[in-house]
C-alpha cells in the first residue's frame, strides 16, 4: 500500500498553510481522496505539490503548471509534447528574467544619475548659503554694544 498524507503533514513538510494546499486543490493541481471530511493525499499528490512549489519559484503560473501536469497525465510515461512545452516555458522565463535584469540595470543607472544631480544641487545650495552668510557678516554695521566716548 502506498503512503498517504494528511493536509497538515504536507503543510508542515513544505512549510505551507493548509489554506494554500486547499487552494492548489481548487486549482486542480492536487486530487486528494476523501475519508468523510478528511482529505487524504497520495504520494502522487505530494510530488505534484513539490513540483508546484518548484514551478512557482521558477516563475511559472499555476495555469502553466496545471498544463504540464495535464500533459503528463495524458501519457503516464512522459511525453515529447510535455518536454517541448517545458523547454518553451523555460525559454520564455529566461527571456523575461533577462529583460528584468536589463530593466534593473537601467533603473540603477538612472538612480545613480539622479543621486549625483541631487548631491550637486545640494552642494550648490550650501555654497550659496555660505556666501550669503559671509556677505551679511562683511556688510553688517558694527555692533552697538561697543560705545565710544
Amino acid at each position: 500500500m502506498s503512503r498517504t498524507y494528511s493536509i497538515s503533514e504536507l503543510a508542515s513538510e513544505f512549510d505551507l498553510t493548509t489554506r494554500s494546499i486547499r487552494f492548489y486543490e481548487d486549482q486542480e493541481l492536487l486530487h486528494p481522496t476523501r475519508r468523510g471530511q478528511t482529505r487524504v493525499y497520495s504520494s502522487k499528490d505530494r510530488v505534484r505539490l513539490k513540483l508546484t512549489i518548484r514551478g512557482k519559484r521558477l516563475g511559472f503560473s499555476l495555469a502553466e503548471i496545471r498544463e504540464l501536469f495535464e500533459l503528463w497525465d495524458e501519457t503516464r510515461s512522459g511525453s515529447k509534447k510535455q518536454l517541448h512545452l517545458m523547454l518553451s516555458k523555460i525559454a520564455e522565463r529566461r527571456a523575461a528574467l533577462d529583460q528584468q535584469m536589463k530593466d534593473i540595470t537601467m533603473v540603477q543607472l538612472e538612480l545613480e544619475s539622479a543621486e549625483i544631480r541631487c548631491r550637486q544641487a545640494l552642494e550648490e545650495l550650501n555654497q550659496k548659503q555660505r556666501e550669503e552668510e559671509q556677505t551679511e557678516t562683511d556688510t553688517a554695521p558694527p555692533s552697538s554694544s561697543a560705545t565710544t566716548h
